[in-house]
């Protein structure tokens, strides 16, 4: 079972009766195509406009799902700028340029399907004018510009072994005479070097991680099979490769688990943790093993760093040595565009990369 897509299911469920009928029909329209996790994302986002609505007195409705259509029909262009202009400014909603896009992508999906896709009774669209078509949906951040923004943020071919080398040894050096910090870090320093070796000789998506169960793992073929972002059969699991570099750090995980987690027999997590108060392990969250990673950035000199950087930083390797689709396959990515990432990061870092590969082979 994919954890995080129960658990985002769970939400889609608690979250549907308290939106409005349209709403809950273009779900229902959306849910073979989508993830649970995007029309979630979809439900927080509409929430949003319609409890806007409200407040601006757009809207008669004294509760979001009273929003009738006929009042979506007679907004007008202004109201969406101040609906644009509410996610900029307003200090609780503030947003980058990217989530408000994001935003009004999500609204325009709606109005789309309000007024192009779903009929009354008659054969007439639900939303007989839709606003939301003129808005235009600038795109915010091309692949060229999202490598710019990782320029000097990666871990390079030498540093990934270096920050390898600090969680299992000078981390704990460091914090010595902090003994409550130095129990947890003793306890989980194998658990922790292995998950950030594995995203950094896999490239695998925090979501990924959560989900990996002990059977998912194959050292010999060195291979490990994971529910990848966007696939909707809950049955078929992606077999992705990791590298012999991470071999090591796997088996001395795993020969340890059961004595070090103590997990209930029912409890299949590869990557355990044992909360508060409790004395039996259970799956590591989402929020967790990117906490874990950020404690050790931060105290490698690199704040930076998280979860999806390591991934990128195993992405501009792989891409070295591999072309634009491997590197798309081994990642997941649904589109080649998204990979074009790394081909933009090849204008230094990959050169300077390049330029040690081939003096080490002239060795």
């Amino acid at each position: 079972m994919n954890i995080l897509k129960q658990k985002d299911r769970e939400e889609l469920e608690a979250r549907l009766p308290r939106m409005p009928w349209y709403v809950e029909q273009f779900v229902q329209y959306k849910l073979p195509d989508l993830s649970p996790a995007s029309l979630v994302e979809y439900m927080r986002d509409y929430e949003t406009f319609l409890r806007w609505l409200m407040a601006e007195g757009l809207t008669e409705a004294k509760n979001i799902r009273d929003v009738k259509l006929e009042e979506l029909e007679q907004l007008k262009m202004e109201s969406v700028d101040g609906f644009r202009m509410f996610l900029t400014t307003y200090k609780e909603e503030r947003n980058s340029k990217t989530t408000v896009t994001r935003k009004l992508s999500s609204l325009r999906s709606l109005f789309h399907y309000l007024s192009q896709i779903a009929e009354d009774d008659d054969f007439y669209p639900l939303l007989k004018r839709n606003v939301m078509a003129k808005v235009a949906i600038k795109r915010t951040h091309k692949p060229k510009d999202t490598a710019a923004k990782l320029e000097g943020k990666l871990l390079q071919e030498e540093e990934i072994a270096e920050f390898l080398h600090y969680i299992k040894r000078h981390y704990g050096e460091e914090i010595a005479s902090n003994k409550q910090a130095l129990y947890a870090y003793e306890r989980n320093r194998t658990r922790d070097a292995c998950i950030v070796s594995l995203i950094l000789h896999s490239g695998l998506r925090v979501s990924e991680l959560v989900n990996l169960n002990l059977d998912d793992l194959d050292v010999k073929k060195k291979l490990i099979y994971v529910y990848r972002k966007g696939k909707n059969d809950d049955d078929f699991k992606t077999p992705v490769y990791f590298r012999q570099d991470a071999i090591d750090d796997l088996k001395a995980y795993v020969e340890l688990r059961d004595m070090r987690y103590n997990p209930p027999r029912r409890e299949k997590a590869l990557f355990l943790a044992i909360a508060n108060g409790k004395s039996d392990g259970s799956r590591m969250t989402k929020r967790a093993i990117q906490a874990m990673v950020l404690k050790y950035a931060k105290r490698f000199g690199k704040p930076y760093l998280s979860v999806h950087k390591l991934r990128h930083s195993f992405a501009t390797d792989y891409y070295l040595q591999n072309d634009i689709y491997k590197t798309q396959e081994q990642l997941g990515h649904a589109s080649p565009e998204t990979t074009q990432i790394y081909a933009h990061l090849t204008d230094k870092t990959m050169a300077e990369a390049i330029d040690r590969r081939s003096g080490n082979d002239a060795r």
